[in-house]
């Protein structure tokens, strides 16, 4: 795991609490407030940084959706790099079914449709909503989401979602993993970070969304 600074310490301490001595870690309001943040943007900044380095999973869509990684995580590898299968609590298998671009989009042949590489185990828990398959990322257009080049996401099979959402969109027979955008009549798939420009979708390209992402694993 990479190094922390004192502040995102600070963080990681504060949640790590608030889970021994209620059971339940803090929204990213309560964080702000506890560190006299003006605005929970900068709370989840922080706990994006401290997920991106290891310290912690954050699960998209819940109001107090951080867990923290190693037995909870529901991940148990091998000497040989695979995961183990069986466990009370891994009853959520998952197959890694290829790769999405954070980046430019690749060839669909690497996505969903794709042979299965392997499949782990995971506990149900960490992913909101629940997933049906994983896909490795090539890129770091979704940095500041806390999606790096190398994760693992997990994708729930889906043909809609609502604006705002993180989806893993098909576009002219490849796919990508971007925040969907709604406006206007147009459809626009917009990177998470400045060096990358958004996607919009033309009328008359092949587009649709292939499903909704659910959470990350880093191996």
């Amino acid at each position: 795991m990479d190094e922390l600074t004192e502040r995102q310490r600070a963080i990681l301490g504060f949640v790590r609490e608030r889970i021994e001595a209620e059971g339940l870690p803090p929204t990213w309001a309560e964080i702000a407030r506890a560190f006299g943040f003006r605005q929970t943007r900068a709370a989840q900044k922080h706990l994006q940084a401290i997920a991106a380095k290891g310290h912690l999973v954050l699960l998209p869509g819940k109001a107090r959706g951080i867990r923290l990684p190693g037995s909870s995580r529901g991940l148990h590898r091998s000497h040989k790099g695979d995961a183990r299968i069986g466990e009370a609590s891994l009853s959520l298998s998952l197959p890694v079914l290829g790769r999405v671009a954070a980046g430019v989009p690749i060839g669909a042949d690497a996505g969903a449709d794709a042979g299965v590489e392997r499949v782990l185990g995971f506990d149900p828990a960490l992913f909101s909503p629940r997933p049906d398959y994983l896909l490795r990322v090539h890129g770091d257009s979704m940095r500041e989401e806390g999606i790096l080049d190398g994760d693992l996401v997990a994708v729930q099979r889906r043909a809609d979602a609502r604006n705002g959402q993180v989806v893993v969109a098909r576009l002219d027979e490849e796919l990508t993993i971007k925040r969907l955008e709604l406006a206007r009549g147009r459809v626009r798939l917009l990177p998470r970070n400045p060096e990358f420009a958004p996607i919009e979708v033309q009328r008359g390209q092949d587009f649709a969304i292939e499903g909704l992402y659910c959470g990350l694993v880093r191996a």
